[in-house]
């Protein structure tokens, strides 16, 4: 049974404050709901955390509290319909089905909202099949990056109709720049986590992606009659290219030598777990969400005697035409720090922020000297940067070094199980059986082969 109760956050101890409420239900749903109820600290300070009055108060505001009874109301029948509809359980769509109780009248036959009908979208694709739970949450940014805008250009109330091809520029704008809203508008951010809040302009490449999916929404649409035209359309045949193209620096990864390098450098020891984590991660090329995953069921032995890991990618399971398994064997020095931390690596909790694993890994190259030039688009200036390889050490690093070191013994993305089968990233195309691939990573690697027993003790080791 869901429980609503008002969520306060402040430092004021005098004056007045915008009340927010909290929905939860169990472990399935923790959500915040900022109304536009506002309270005096003072009156607030007689109430418990249901709104209703405290113990043995006699006085008390009674407009203020039948107006949180109201709110309370609305919101238990927006979880309520938000249930039956099948809807997605975020701040967003709470939102959404609250103005829609407030308002009737967009439940009497006017059309939906632009943003009402893109996160419908959303929830039926994800129920659906069309898109698994990871491409659901890129949408879902989206979404709430739409929301926001929408509200700061006052264009809440606007259907995917009216949707013109200057309100996707301004979208586009927003998206660029919208870290220059946050100080005005700090009631947008209040639920957002720290690192969700934009402090610097995005890339191209950003803005980009997020006008791909709404082309995409704007498509299924039009598809579905709902819409004339797809808006897209109005941009004309090169706005579109430019503003839909993605442009990419020259790929960054860690060659041999380096790697090498990471293996045998003498590091201060807070850095040996990060070390750990990041080669391993480079043995196997999997993504960050896939990796943090991984355990001790994850490992298996060919009938040949060398370990490998297999495991479902959760970005492509949902979408490939079956539950094929990424396999990947396991290269020596990776098998030894499986086999002593049991592929526990606490630091992987901790993913980003100052003292998080991407962070880490900056300080771990740089403590191995990997320091080699490397060079990245600055768009402001318009002119290529040379910087230390280091400073762009992250879990993405670890993934393109394992490709890149594939690609040069001829193992490439498809037969390593790291992109689909005729995807954009696929350059060459091979059958390899898991023993040849074995034997081509252990000479990218630069490892031992080697036989291991079921129970991964070492039989055999090539001299």
């Amino acid at each position: 049974m869901e429980k609503v109760t008002l969520k306060l956050r402040t430092t004021k101890s005098t004056g007045t404050i915008r009340l927010r409420f909290r929905l939860k239900d169990g472990r399935k749903c923790d959500l915040t709901h900022p109304s536009d109820i506002v309270a005096d600290l003072r009156d607030l300070a007689k109430l418990d955390n249901t709104g209703e009055p405290a113990k043995h108060v006699s006085k008390y505001d009674p407009e203020l509290v039948a107006d949180i009874r109201e709110e309370r109301r609305i919101i238990s029948a927006a979880y309520a319909a938000m249930r039956a509809d099948g809807a997605p359980m975020t701040g967003e769509t709470l939102h959404t089905y609250i103005e829609r109780i407030k308002r009737p009248n967009i439940e009497t036959g006017q059309p939906r909202t632009l943003l009402e009908r893109f996160q419908k979208y959303i929830a039926d694709s994800e129920r659906d099949g069309l898109i698994g739970n990871a491409r659901g949450r890129h949408y879902s940014v989206v979404a709430r990056i739409l929301r926001r805008f929408l509200v700061v250009t006052n264009r809440i109330d606007i259907t995917p109709a009216q949707v013109t091809a200057p309100v996707l520029m301004d979208f586009r704008a927003f998206v660029l720049d919208e870290y220059r809203y946050t100080a005005d508008w700090p009631q947008l951010y209040a639920d957002c986590k720290t690192i969700d809040i934009p402090t610097e302009r995005r890339s191209d490449n950003t803005a980009a992606t997020k006008l791909k999916m709404l082309r995409t929404f704007f498509t299924a649409l039009e598809d579905a009659g709902e819409i004339d035209a797809n808006p897209f359309r109005r941009l004309g045949k090169e706005h579109t290219r430019k503003v839909l193209r993605e442009k990419y620096d020259a790929p960054i990864y860690l060659v041999a030598e380096e790697l090498q390098r990471v293996l045998s450098a003498k590091i201060p020891a807070k850095l040996e777990e990060t070390r750990s984590a990041f080669v391993v991660q480079c043995a196997f090329g999997c993504r960050l969400g896939d990796f943090a995953r991984l355990s001790m069921d994850n490992i298996a032995v060919d009938p040949s005697g060398f370990a490998y890991i297999h495991y479902l990618p959760e970005k492509t399971a949902e979408a490939a035409a079956d539950y094929s398994e990424v396999e990947t064997p396991i290269m020596r020095y990776a098998l030894d720090i499986i086999k002593g931390c049991g592929f526990s690596f606490p630091i992987l909790r901790n993913r980003y922020g100052a003292s998080g694993y991407n962070a880490k890994i900056k300080d771990l190259l740089k403590a191995c000297g990997i320091d080699r030039k490397v060079t990245k688009y600055n768009a402001e200036t318009g002119t290529n940067e040379y910087r230390p390889l280091y400073e762009f050490g992250s879990s993405k690093l670890a993934r393109k070094t394992h490709v890149d070191m594939l690609n040069k013994v001829q193992i490439n993305e498809y037969a390593a199980g790291l992109h689909s089968e005729n995807s954009e990233a696929v350059k060459r195309y091979t059958n390899l059986e898991r023993a040849d691939r074995f034997a081509l990573m252990c000479v990218a690697f630069r490892q031992p082969a080697y036989k291991v027993g079921a129970d991964l003790e070492l039989i055999e080791e090539a001299q």
